[in-house]
């Protein structure tokens, strides 16, 4: 028997990771799954044969446990990144120094291929602190490392998302959604479809430097998707854009809760469409047509009807 390859992806509890990690094992990886919490990786043992999914604790803000996790690694995946900032974790502290950490590890350790999960819209001189800080990660991971993969999804809808299932939720019980960035433009892609788009990546050298930006094969106002969400919840309901100045407002009090529902940051990122850009580099590329939000959203979403 061969000496089976290494792959290594932080993060992999996550959303994305949980679709990602068993597509590796299939490729014949022995997937280390790299997690604050590795006990919540027991669930995905199945996804591969008897020890080839292998939780273990690490964490980007780590140095040892980070260069434990990459060491004989062929493949590294982070999908690290948060949408607020806590007391333990900052956006300069995930976003910044945790990705470069990430890539000089793997340029240090001889790792094969590094794919970085970003996102649309980062940029050094981007509105909101969360696209500035997903730039200049960005900026540190080419520097360590400049032939790692950079990855920027669109918004990710699937079945265990926040969003849409925020969204259904709110629609059975409130008569009026309210809507912030109402005219703001996204192109929602399935997790599914972003998993197997790394998982492709991974196998063509070809790649190798390149960006991606991922979007699925419709553009949606945000009023709009959050009126199709609701109709696919089976609660039909009237949305209310809420003006800019009052949802800062809001914001100012809802960031000191727990769990940060909204942000004023969340609302800056709102300011700006969050589209895949002309001559970017996507999923024709690499052969995979992306499923709509109509066709994937409205089978979990009926979770949400009456009776």
């Amino acid at each position: 028997m061969g000496i089976r390859r290494v792959a290594t992806v932080f993060g992999g509890t996550g959303f994305v990771g949980r679709h990602l990690v068993g597509r590796l094992a299939r490729d014949g990886y022995v997937v280390r799954v790299a997690s604050r919490r590795p006990d919540r990786a027991a669930q995905m043992r199945p996804m591969g044969d008897v020890g080839q999914i292998v939780p273990i604790y690490a964490s980007v803000l780590e140095e040892r446990s980070s260069v434990a996790a990459i060491e004989g690694s062929d493949l590294v995946v982070n999908l690290v990144g948060i949408l607020a900032p806590g007391r333990h974790a900052s956006f300069t502290a995930v976003h910044v120094e945790g990705a470069g950490r990430v890539a000089r590890l793997c340029a240090s350790a001889g790792v094969g291929a590094l794919i970085h999960m970003s996102a649309i819209g980062a940029a050094p001189g981007a509105v909101s602190a969360y696209g500035r800080s997903k730039g200049l990660g960005e900026a540190e991971v080419v520097r360590h490392m400049a032939e790692a993969v950079i990855v920027r999804p669109s918004i990710i809808f699937g079945a265990e998302d926040h969003f849409t299932n925020m969204f259904g939720r709110m629609a059975r019980y409130l008569p009026v959604l309210p809507v912030y960035g109402a005219a703001t433009r996204f192109q929602p892609v399935y997790v599914g479809d972003v998993a197997e788009a790394i998982r492709r990546i991974a196998r063509d050298s070809h790649t190798a430097g390149d960006i991606f930006e991922l979007g699925g094969p419709r553009i949606w106002r945000m009023e709009d998707m959050v009126r199709w969400i609701a109709g696919a919840a089976g609660h039909p309901r009237p949305v209310l854009p809420v003006p800019m100045w009052l949802a800062r407002i809001q914001a100012l009090f809802l960031e000191r809760l727990p769990g940060r529902v909204l942000t004023r940051d969340q609302l800056s990122m709102l300011c700006s469409d969050n589209v895949v850009a002309e001559g970017m580099r996507g999923f024709d590329l690499l052969g995979i047509t992306p499923v709509s939000l109509e066709m994937m959203a409205a089978q979990y979403l009926a979770r949400f009807r009456s009776g």
